[in-house]
């Protein structure tokens, strides 16, 4: 077991990881800002190409690029994929107002909990398994990509091609805010539901008229009415539109609509009964669009398996982990939807994903570090 013999090598690195995190911070990188991304996926590039790593930048004409990186000759065994993302909720100047700081065991700034620190754990992990000597026992697999935070539209292929291919994947994702890995998480789906009516004059004639908002208003209990929250199931209608003015019947109204779910039939339960939603209002029509964009992680025998050795592994670095399940979506939820087993939250401890209170436990990168690299040794 090299737990240990990591772990020693890499606490007395912690301020150079926390210097590189600082680098990362300052580096911004909304996730609809295609030259930021691809300036920060040069540095990610060059980086783990001066470890030892074959990189490749993936070009990416309608979004930031991406980055590939291989590690160890690839042999008749499947290797082990990492995957992280380099985007940030956080638009260009957020660092006006929110610089990166230290303020005793935490460090602040846009980014550095999701998951700009993960960067740095996957390099500084990397750099440990080369300095033990240690020969993983299959290849690694390193995918950053730059659109996670938009529901990874122009990466998903990448991910679920690269996680057949592979034995298992770590998810470099946050924890719990007590520090527990994920093994579930809940599908994501985002609906848009748009009525069309027929304006009239509220008071001359409103006979005449359909009001797109009435039968909004019908669908959207209709809607409300598909939720199973016993079965982990919750819909949210949490944007509505409609009309022009008071005295005018209105001819359109859309509900913007959140889904989550736990399995892949409540997936496709709401999925389809939203796509046949009929209209009450005789005249009145209804489109549908959008739909499930992530999957939901299942906590299967093969996910729960790959948990259990990494707690066992977790002990012989002093890290008592526990397991649990969220809410929100990340890339995970495409590895384990192909079938491959998955275990996600591996980032550092901290709060405040998307929060002016961002941040880390800088204690954590050095832990959180020797725990990657051992799964990555010994699994």
């Amino acid at each position: 077991m090299h737990g240990p013999e990591l772990l020693k090598i890499l606490r007395p690195e912690r301020d150079a990881m926390l210097k590189q995190l600082a680098a990362f911070v300052e580096h911004e990188s909304p996730s609809r800002d295609k030259p930021a991304l691809d300036s920060l996926a040069k540095v990610v590039a060059a980086r783990f190409e001066a470890i030892g790593g074959a990189v490749s930048i993936l070009t990416n004409p309608i979004g930031g690029d991406h980055v590939r990186a291989s590690f160890g000759p690839r042999g008749n065994d499947a290797p082990a994929l990492v995957l992280g993302h380099f985007d940030t909720v956080w638009p260009l100047g957020t660092l006006e107002r929110q610089p990166f700081r230290i303020e005793g065991e935490r460090a602040f700034g846009p980014g550095t909990l999701d998951m700009k620190a993960s960067l740095v754990l996957i390099e500084w992990a990397l750099r440990a398994i080369k300095a033990v000597g240690a020969v993983p026992p299959r290849a690694i697999e390193v995918l950053f990509t730059s659109d996670e935070e938009i529901g990874s539209p122009t990466s998903r292929a990448l991910i679920e091609s690269a996680a057949r291919a592979s034995a298992y994947a770590l998810v470099l994702e946050a924890p719990l805010a007590d520090g527990s890995l994920k093994t579930a998480r809940k599908g994501v789906g985002a609906f848009t539901v748009e009525v069309e009516g027929k304006a009239a004059h509220a008071g001359v004639e409103p006979e005449k008229g359909i009001s797109a908002i009435t039968e909004l208003a019908h669908q959207i209990l209709r809607i409300n009415g598909l939720a199973e929250p016993s079965h982990g199931t919750t819909i949210n209608v949490g944007l509505i539109q409609g009309g022009t003015t008071p005295n005018v019947v209105p001819a359109q109204a859309l509900a913007r609509v959140d889904v989550r779910v736990t399995t892949l039939a409540e997936a496709q339960r709401i999925d389809e009964a939203i796509r046949h939603l009929r209209p009450v209002t005789p005249g009145a029509a209804i489109v549908v669009s959008g739909g499930m964009n992530r999957p939901p992680m299942e906590r299967t025998p093969a996910i729960a398996a790959l948990f259990a050795r990494t707690q066992q592994l977790g002990r012989n670095l002093g890290l008592e982990l526990k397991e649990g399940a969220t809410g929100g979506g990340s890339d995970g939820n495409f590895t384990a939807a192909v079938g491959i087993p998955t275990l996600d939250g591996l980032g550092a401890l901290g709060a405040g994903a998307h929060a002016v209170h961002e941040h880390i436990l800088i204690n954590s990168l050095p832990e959180r570090a020797a725990l990657l690299a051992t799964l990555l040794l010994e699994l």
